[in-house]
Order: structure tokens, then C-alpha cells, then sequence
């Protein structure tokens, strides 16, 4: 046994698999002719190895040190892939390398949610009702080859479908950020997609610009993401109408979407609510892509593609067909990015939410985001959903923007109902005027919910407009400069308790 394979072999006893009847069976890629040159082509290799250990009941694949050259990589079940200390999985470029990523599926009706809500196979990697599967290892996922693009919803009604802060961009510039379907044949837009499937665990790597998603997961039950580095040019970490999943000890650095989101879209065809989830001592952030990997977390970005501020953040929303229930956010910090955003706008009732033990430095945006809109993105008979039984405790965010206080949103007869706001101290910039003051926001029911969807806010700590049973304890304030807005505005508030809350009057 040569020197590199004994290491590997040494490495791979002292690693907990997360199957440990993975071990037994042990496939080296290079035996299946990859070779790690940068150069080569390696994906048809890796995915000899994967479909050998699965036809053999099972077993561990194992990428030694080396840069693999690849085009789409085909998950199998019962198969873990070990990317080992200094392997980098590279996505190959079809404008530059011979051979493309796997075709998008064919015959799915892309019409209420986006191209890459509503494909997998064209990907990176990815898996199509798998089980026992698992990727884990100290190496690299670098998605140089991938696009972020691609369409937009073939939805009729339009209207919610784009942020309000893209209303000054050109048709062409939109048209930049979504080309047509016919253009994505070939390409691929996602790092790592997961279509239905269990028992599914992702450790310990990193991944460098992942495309659309750096992880698309949607409809997979009893997946465990730990450990991750991802710094990527759109989403991050995309689960969609999930069940049983926990996130933790992940960093996601996202200047241009969101960081780690919860969505319950229609892309299977119906709607099904993500549920049982635990996002627990995970960090977010906007930094200038590729500064969190290499250390120097720089600044010079200062806007998204919504003409917004950098995004990062942690999101429920916005797809919201199935709706949210029973989910956890614990003990995660948030720096140089947008608030908490809790949304549902397309039918969906959001319920049973927890969040506690947040730190946010530098917000873009607001740091509590809770809105109940009328977008109704879903087949005819799609409804208002509901938010309900919401609890945000032990919250600590500072250097907010001025304009954008903590929200919540609901509608006129349809109020959010239940949310308590215990132990949250924020600190302003500060510098709202009297005419913000006066300001009277427009209900814009059906619009894409953003907190700047609305313009400067008439208060500077919370503004709340349609809810019922709201409880604020132990609920402190502050401004670096003065603001002349009133700290707190309420309307149309039906039953409110405040406790312990200093600047209330």
C-alpha cells in the first residue's frame, strides 16, 4: 500500500461516518480512473465509484487530495462521499470544457415558483430520492463553472413577483438576471441538490460559489447540515417543504440572497408545509464573496441584485405555499446583513416559531421581519395565509438602519396573532425626521415582502399595524444620533401587553 492510500486509509478509521455500514466497503476514485489533475474530466469516474458502492450494498467513496475537474454528479443510496483534506470538487464550465451538467427535469409546470426552485439534476451534485447518503470531509466544492441564474415563475399575475426596490432596473437588466429556459440547457445553477430522499447528512466541507443554491433541498426528511463553510454569489442553504432537519455550526456568507431559508413552495406539485426544523449556533453574514473563505471579510459591496442592501440573513420566506410549522432558531449571529424574516404570502399559515439568542452587527435592513401578505402565488382557491404563536427572545442587534425598525405586518382582518418580543434590546443609527414621523404606509398586500417595501417607517424601534395578542417584555431601544420619530407606533392592535419596556408611553 503506497504512502497517500495508507494515510487515506488511517484517515478514514479515525472519521465518524455518519452510516457506519458505510465503512466496511471502501472505493477510491482513482481506481475508477479519475485523476485529480484539474484537467481531466472526473465526474463519468466519480460516478463509477458512487454506482459501485451502491450496487455492493453500500460503502464509503473516497476523493484523495487532488482538484477534479466535473460536470454533474449522480447521488446513489446508501453511498458516503469523503472528500478529503486538500480534494476540491470543481465545477467544469461548458463555454470552456468539453461536456455539460445534466439536463433539467422535463414536463414539471415551472409556474408559481422559479427554474431553480423547480430543477435538480442540472447541478453540481445531485440526488433524486436517495437515502443514507451522506457527503462529509475537510474538502472544497468550488462552483467556479456554475451560473446563478436563471427564469423567473411563469406566473400570470406578476404582481409580488420582484421586490419594489427593482422597480427603477430596465427589462434588460431583469432580463440579465433571468434568461430564458431554453438557455439553461446544458448548464448548472445549483452546488448540491437534494430532491426527496432521507437519512441525508452534509459536514464539514466548504463550499465556494455554489450558483442559485449553494444546497437545494426540497421535500427531504431527516437531513442533518453541520459544519459548513459556505461563501457564495446567491442563496446559501434552501430547504423547501422539509421535514426533520437540523442546521447547526454553519457559516453562510451571501451578500447577493438569503443565507440559510425555510420555503414551502409548489415545486412538487403541491402544498406541502416545512416542518421539525432546528437552526441552531449558525453564523450569516454579507461580507464581499469569497472574503469569509480567505479571511479578510471586506466590505466594498454595498448593495444586492434587489438594489437593496447586502442580504446574508436567515429567512422563512418567500415562497409560502405549504406554510411553516414548528420551527427553531437558536443561538445564531448575524453581521453585516438583513434581519429575521418570518413571511408568508402565497396561502400558507406559519405557526409554532421560535428564535431566541440572536446577535446581529451592522443590519442592512430591519432585525425582526414578520409580514402576512396577499400575494397568492398557488392554483386558483389560494387563500390568505395566517402567522400565529411566534415567540423572539434574547435578541441583541446594533448599528440597525435608521429606516427600518422591527416589523410586524399583517393585514387589514387578517392580523398576525400571538407574538411575544421578550428580552430584545436594538440600537439605532438613528437620524428619522418629523416628515418620517408623519409618514402613512401603504397596505401593498400583494407585493414581494421586503422590509423596504414599505419606505421609511413613522417609528424608529417597532411599528405594528394589524396583529392581536401582541406581548413586548423587557423590550430596550436606543439611537446613535437623535431620531424624531416616536420609538414606538402601533395600529390597529386588538390586544397588546407591555411589560418591563422602558421607552413605551
Amino acid at each position: 500500500m503506497d504512502m497517500t492510500r495508507r494515510d487515506l486509509t488511517l484517515g478514514l478509521a479515525a472519521l465518524a461516518l455518519p452510516f457506519s455500514a458505510h465503512a466496511a466497503r471502501r472505493f477510491d476514485v482513482r481506481d475508477h480512473g479519475a485523476r485529480g489533475d484539474g484537467v481531466t474530466i472526473d465526474s463519468g469516474a466519480i460516478n463509477a465509484a458512487i454506482l459501485a458502492a451502491s450496487l455492493a450494498g453500500g460503502g464509503t467513496v473516497i476523493l484523495p487530495r487532488g482538484r477534479y475537474m466535473c460536470f454533474s454528479i449522480r447521488l446513489q443510496s446508501r453511498v458516503t462521499l469523503l472528500l478529503s483534506q486538500g480534494a476540491v470538487i470543481e465545477a467544469a464550465d461548458p463555454a470552456r470544457h468539453a461536456g455539460r451538467y445534466d439536463l433539467p427535469e422535463s414536463g414539471i409546470d415551472q409556474l408559481y415558483q422559479d427554474f431553480g426552485h423547480s430543477h435538480w439534476r442540472n447541478s453540481l451534485i445531485w440526488g433524486d430520492d436517495v437515502t443514507d447518503v451522506a457527503i462529509i470531509g475537510p474538502g472544497m466544492i468550488h462552483g467556479i463553472g456554475l451560473t446563478r441564474d436563471g427564469p423567473g415563475a411563469r406566473w400570470k399575475k406578476q404582481a409580488g413577483e420582484r421586490p419594489l426596490s427593482m422597480r427603477a432596473m430596465t427589462q434588460a437588466q431583469i432580463d440579465q438576471l433571468e434568461p430564458d429556459a431554453r438557455a439553461m440547457d446544458g448548464l448548472g445553477n445549483k452546488a448540491i441538490a437534494l430532491k426527496n430522499g432521507r437519512n441525508i447528512r452534509l459536514s464539514g466541507f466548504t463550499i465556494l460559489k455554489g450558483g442559485h443554491f449553494a444546497i437545494l433541498a426540497t421535500g427531504t426528511r431527516a437531513l442533518r447540515i453541520d459544519g459548513l463553510t459556505i461563501d457564495t454569489d446567491r442563496d446559501g442553504i434552501d430547504l423547501d417543504c422539509v421535514r426533520d432537519v437540523v442546521v447547526e455550526r454553519c457559516r453562510v456568507n451571501s451578500p447577493n440572497d438569503d443565507g440559510i431559508v425555510v420555503k414551502s413552495s409548489h415545486a412538487l406539485g403541491s402544498a406541502i408545509a416545512a416542518e421539525d426544523i432546528m437552526i441552531r449556533d449558525c453564523d450569516v453574514s454579507g461580507y464581499d464573496m469569497g472574503s469569509l473563505i480567505d479571511g479578510t471579510r471586506t466590505t466594498r459591496q454595498q448593495t444586492a441584485p434587489d438594489q437593496d442592501r447586502v442580504t446574508g440573513r436567515i429567512k422563512l420566506g418567500t415562497e409560502s405555499n405549504g406554510g411553516y410549522r414548528n420551527i427553531r432558531i437558536e443561538d445564531c449571529r448575524f453581521t453585516r446583513c438583513r434581519g429575521l424574516a418570518l413571511e408568508t404570502v402565497d396561502g400558507g399559515v406559519m405557526e409554532h416559531i421560535v428564535a431566541r439568542g440572536l446577535t446581529m452587527r451592522d443590519v442592512t435592513t430591519a432585525p425582526i421581519f414578520l409580514r402576512l401578505g396577499d400575494r397568492r402565488r398557488g392554483p386558483d382557491g389560494t387563500g390568505i395565509g395566517a402567522i400565529r404563536d411566534v415567540m423572539i427572545s434574547d435578541m441583541d442587534a446594533r448599528g440597525i438602519d435608521h429606516r427600518f425598525p422591527a416589523t410586524i405586518a399583517g393585514l387589514p382582518g387578517h392580523p398576525i396573532t400571538d407574538v411575544t418580543l421578550r428580552a430584545i434590546h436594538l440600537a439605532y443609527d438613528g437620524g428619522g425626521t418629523a416628515a418620517d414621523a408623519a409618514r402613512q404606509p401603504a397596505e401593498l398586500a400583494d407585493a414581494y415582502p421586503e422590509p423596504s417595501m414599505f419606505g421609511v417607517l413613522p417609528a424608529w424601534a417597532l411599528w405594528a399595524r394589524h396583529a392581536d395578542r401582541l406581548t413586548i417584555d423587557r423590550f430596550t431601544a436606543e439611537t446613535r444620533t437623535p431620531d424624531q420619530r416616536p420609538p414606538f407606533m402601533i395600529e390597529d392592535v386588538q390586544s397588546i401587553s407591555v411589560r418591563n419596556t422602558p421607552l413605551w408611553r
